[in-house]
């Protein structure tokens, strides 16, 4: 008798396989750490950075539309959304790098952005996000949550018109595929953004894909510098998905191919090609 085929597709819990991941990953983020990093925070605006002007391009944010920034960071959409006369509510769980942002519309004469204190666990409707509140709602590379389901649902029930997000289509922007595949843990860490793609489907959502791709450079005053720096890269990402040993391994297993992919110019040592970061724009109507 032939063994009845099970779809794992249709009967996985994408969401509880997402919060397995976030505990092996074991990277909570917290408010202080971005407090601290918003002093030398870049501000970048939507004709300054490609990844940005690419965004609100897809986004299709409407004339007079109200916005909903979640995660703002130091305003890159907030503030060009602002900029076009948008009615921007502007929401992060860090004050600093909120701050930052408030700092330089006041220098650009931007006023009426809304800002809240707010991160994804809180209750948005205390904050005045209630039902269909905004016309659009948006998540730019801000989406740092344990239970994506449900961070899901809020960005859909706040939306009137579109919701719009991105994430990495690998396991981190942080993370560069090569090093992994150095060091010997290719195709083990996942692709991010398609546990949010499979719980909306599974929610009876199509979304929409587009891919955003930007690059990155690490640059290091010495060659033992960039090993050291590369190899940490790669332990952070793969800290409670690997054995202890294969982590403390790592340095070895890639300095042959930093070897032979590590340049030196007036400004450092980089990698011969920069970094290249897909990130995977989705968008839906809401439900």
């Amino acid at each position: 008798m032939t063994e009845a085929f099970t779809s794992l597709l249709a009967t996985t819990d994408w969401n509880e396989e997402w919060k397995r991941l976030q505990v092996a990953r074991q990277r909570a983020d917290d408010p202080a750490v971005w407090d601290a990093k918003a002093k030398s925070f870049p501000v970048k605006h939507g004709s300054q950075e490609g990844y940005v002007a690419r965004f609100l391009e897809l986004a299709g944010v409407r004339e007079g539309e109200t916005v909903l920034d979640m995660g703002c960071g130091t305003g890159a959409l907030a503030t060009p959304l602002a900029q076009a006369g948008n009615r921007v509510i502007a929401c992060d769980f860090s004050q600093g790098m909120m701050d930052v942002m408030l700092a330089d519309q006041r220098a650009l004469g931007v006023n009426g952005v809304e800002t809240h204190l707010m991160s994804w666990s809180d209750d948005w409707e205390a904050c005045g996000l209630g039902e269909k509140s905004v016309d659009v709602a948006l998540a730019s590379r801000s989406i740092a949550t344990s239970d994506l389901r449900e961070s899901l649902r809020k960005l859909d029930r706040v939306a009137r018109r579109r919701v719009c997000l991105t994430l990495p289509c690998g396991p981190s922007p942080r993370v560069d595929e090569r090093l992994l595949e150095a060091a010997g843990f290719e195709h083990r860490l996942g692709r991010d953004f398609l546990y949010a793609f499979n719980i909306l489907a599974s929610e009876g959502v199509n979304p929409e894909v587009a891919y955003i791709p930007s690059l990155r450079m690490e640059l290091f005053d010495t060659f033992d510098d960039a090993c050291a720096g590369f190899a940490r890269i790669v332990q952070e990402a793969v800290a409670g998905m690997v054995p202890e040993g294969e982590i403390a391994a790592v340095p070895g297993r890639m300095k042959p191919w930093l070897e032979a992919n590590l340049v030196h110019d007036e400004r450092g040592f980089h990698l011969s090609e920069d970094r290249k970061v897909t990130w995977a724009f989705i968008a839906w109507h809401p439900l």
